[in-house]
């Protein structure tokens, strides 16, 4: 993980393992066998960074150039695959580690794409596509309703994570000041829409008018 430093690593490393946990958990819902949850696993841990490499024109993307994050995800993958049946609701645990791995996704994508060279505005962008790409592949893989599509607060969650990163690294504030907040309001928001069931207003059509004329 060339130009990443201890505590960024560390917090990359565990976004993987999480989002790795919640693919594998959405393979138990679908009584998939190990290889699916391994597979799964690894296609929500690397699908939102690897669209984020693609985009800054960094290749190799990160996990080939880091072949240990392949055994970080597929042992999540195995993990899950042999306590699955512990958890009561895993609609609602896919939603929490989800929620942690949105958080911590956002805040290290636009960490990598500020080092990249990127303006703010598109470390915003790439934050909110690393840390939602992984959900988004994971639930079309999976044949899910993409939780982008459902009424929840989703990206919103990511890009006010990924936007409160930038903007106190721009105050500035020391980095790891700026990488708990940004985790903080990530995960602050995304949190709140589980736990309260917040939306954001859905677009409500109305009726057509009738005119004397037909028209």
């Amino acid at each position: 993980m060339g130009g990443l430093d201890t505590a960024l690593r560390l917090l990359d490393w565990l976004g993987i393992a999480v989002f790795a946990a919640s693919g594998a958990l959405v393979a138990s819902r679908k009584q998939m066998d190990a290889v699916g949850f391994v597979a799964i696993a690894v296609i929500t841990g690397f699908g939102g960074g690897t669209l984020r490499d693609l985009l800054l024109g960094r290749t190799p993307v990160f996990w080939l150039r880091a072949p240990e994050l392949l055994g970080i995800a597929a042992a999540a993958g195995v993990f899950v695959f042999f306590t699955a049946h512990l958890v009561e609701s895993r609609f609602r645990a896919l939603l929490w580690a989800d929620a942690v791995g949105l958080s911590l996704y956002a805040v290290v994508g636009a960490e990598i794409a500020l080092v990249a060279g990127a303006d703010p505005w598109a470390a915003v962008f790439l934050g909110m596509v690393t840390a939602t790409g992984g959900g988004i592949i994971r639930d079309v893989v999976c044949n899910e309703l993409p939780l982008i599509l459902r009424r929840e607060i989703y990206i919103t969650a990511a890009v006010a994570a990924a936007a409160a990163y930038v903007a106190l690294r721009l105050a500035p504030l020391p980095r790891d000041l700026a990488l708990v907040a940004g985790i903080a309001v990530g995960f602050g928001t995304r949190g709140a829409a589980i736990w309260y069931g917040w939306s954001l207003p859905s677009y409500r059509g109305r009726p057509p008018r009738d005119y004397p004329d037909g028209r």
